[in-house]
């Protein structure tokens, strides 16, 4: 080895070390905490079982559409999970016709246009909701990849979880899991539809069938900028025959 090769050496070492060093660094930041990677995997497989097992059921589900805290609409359908892994909803007591707006042809159009325009509101916040209550393990181990996740301690048994920037970019979610009970017992979500300026709210409350398995007993979805609501309850699981 000439002098030269021996006095460049030292630095050819720590460059390494450094270049080795800051591989190290910019790993993604779940790969780096195996507690972290456990506890995501456990909510994974648990969503995943629990997809399966709810497929065979039925149930019912009631919406109630309010705008500005006025009750507009109320309609109640019957759902199963289809053969694609997707809900499939049929109405089971349309809600009978309003009396016509009072008032010329053109006022009852734009009372029609509006009711139209709400209701179509309604249907695309509540469908964004259905999203996030579905907790796709896919999504999950991707949000957990690109170190989106954090955890904050929680009472005995529960985890506490926030996922940032989950199915949009800035929103988030904060979701209650029980490790007794193997199911997420709620959960909060800011997030927004096709503009950050269109802020939706959701909130949601879970329950276990006896026997079977976990479900969104409630769910609150507020449409912020419109001051419309829909509020959803689902009740009387049964096995689909």
């Amino acid at each position: 080895m000439t002098a030269f090769a021996r006095r460049q050496s030292p630095s050819l070492l720590s460059r390494a070390a450094a270049i080795l060093t800051l591989a190290a660094f910019i790993q993604p930041a779940g790969t780096q905490n195996p507690e972290m990677q456990q506890k995501v995997q456990e909510i994974k497989q648990s969503q995943a079982a629990n997809k399966q097992q709810l497929a065979h059921y039925s149930w019912q589900e009631t919406q109630t559409i309010s705008l500005k805290g006025e009750v507009k609409k109320i309609n109640t359908y019957l759902v199963r999970i289809g053969p694609d892994g997707q809900q499939q909803k049929q109405e089971v007591n349309a809600q009978p016709a309003a009396a016509p707006p009072s008032g010329g042809r053109l006022k009852q159009h734009v009372v029609a246009k509006k009711k139209e325009e709400f209701e179509e509101y309604a249907q695309q916040i509540a469908a964004l909701a259905k999203q996030y209550a579905q907790f796709d393990p896919d999504t999950l181990q991707q949000a957990f990849q690109q170190g989106n996740i954090s955890f904050a301690p929680g009472s005995e048994g529960v985890i506490t979880m926030t996922i940032k920037s989950y199915l949009k970019p800035n929103d988030q979610v904060s979701l209650t899991f029980n490790r007794q009970q193997k199911g997420i017992q709620s959960f909060n979500v800011s997030s927004y539809l096709n503009d950050p300026s269109d802020a939706v709210k959701i909130s949601a409350q879970f329950e276990r069938i006896p026997g079977g398995p976990n479900h969104v007993s409630s769910m609150l979805i507020n449409g912020v900028s419109k001051q419309l609501t829909v509020n959803q309850q689902n009740s009387n699981y049964q096995l689909a025959s």
